[in-house]
């Protein structure tokens, strides 16, 4: 095996995207898989290894990155809690990975792998600081302090999603109220309205009114949060991605203007916010990054 060449995954709550890459990020083979229902650590550990062994079936590559939707400890082996995942407490799983595949091992947070990805190849690429937020299932994210990943002393920073809105909002898996992810998720949105975001974005497309207001309300409120997070680390680029990111060109007015109304401006300067570049392929990408960096020398 080569660590000319590593695996990234981006491991989700419904789908396991993997591709294999070189050193310059090319895609060399790419799969997606459904996650196991119910994702229980051993069942994804088994699909991992199978996906694994069916995109690389020479060990071509040597070292695999995993991004996982929460938390992993200081040394990136073990997933402290991943809050839309069942049984996902303190679960080791580079130990487990490793000895079945025969390769090294990394874990990250998905947001970061994501923010990672786009910093090397995608629209953070060349900016120092950068908040970056997936708008899916979730909200998760990522920042870049002076080019380099923030994780805070013991692995478990930055959680954007996670920050609060409303101290009597709905309930958050991580144990929070009225969280920025409870008024900026898939769910959110279609408690806005119950249809699926891809119609509602279809509709306003076509100049439907009332979709138009509910993603200007969607952008508005995604705007107030964002404003927080401006205050706390004043970044060059915020980055929206994940699923609803597709729909940006409905909400993303609504959220600079709510950023240009709260936030003073020197706290704003030089700031752009924008899509991601990479789509749902920044977080493989960021991934097999990350393994680079940490294994590959």
């Amino acid at each position: 095996m080569s660590s000319d060449q590593v695996i990234g995954i981006d491991l989700g709550g419904t789908a396991i995207k993997l591709a294999r890459f070189n050193r310059a990020g090319d895609v060399l083979a790419e799969l997606q898989i459904p996650t196991p229902q119910p994702p229980v650590p051993g069942a994804v550990t088994m699909a991992l290894c199978e996906a694994i062994e069916q995109l690389d079936p020479d060990h071509l590559a040597a070292l695999v990155g995993v991004g996982l939707p929460g938390p992993m400890d200081a040394k990136a082996r073990v997933a402290r809690v991943c809050i839309n995942l069942s049984g996902w407490d303190d679960v080791p799983l580079a130990d487990w990975l490793e000895p079945r595949l025969q390769r090294q091992v990394t874990l990250a947070n998905d947001g970061n792998c994501a923010v990672v990805g786009e910093a090397w190849l995608g629209a953070a690429k060349g900016f120092e600081d950068v908040v970056l937020l997936t708008l899916g299932t979730g909200v998760g994210g990522g920042v870049l302090l002076g080019g380099a990943l923030f994780t805070g002393h013991n692995g478990a920073a930055a959680e954007p999603g996670l920050i609060g809105l409303q101290p009597d909002g709905p309930p958050c898996n991580s144990g929070n109220r009225g969280s920025l992810e409870q008024f900026a998720s898939i769910a959110a949105l279609r408690r806005l309205c119950d249809v699926d975001p891809k119609e509602l974005s279809t509709r306003a497309d076509a100049g439907d009114l009332e979709a138009k207001a509910i993603w200007q309300q969607y952008g508005t409120t995604l705007g107030v949060g964002i404003a927080s997070l401006v205050y706390v680390f004043t970044p060059q680029r915020v980055l929206l991605g994940g699923g609803l990111a597709a729909a940006a060109t409905h909400f993303l007015p609504a959220v600079r203007h709510e950023v240009e109304a709260r936030v003073q401006a020197v706290s704003r300067e030089g700031l752009s916010i924008e899509p991601c570049a990479l789509g749902n392929g920044a977080g493989r990408l960021g991934a097999a990054r990350l393994a680079l960096q940490r294994l590959g020398g």
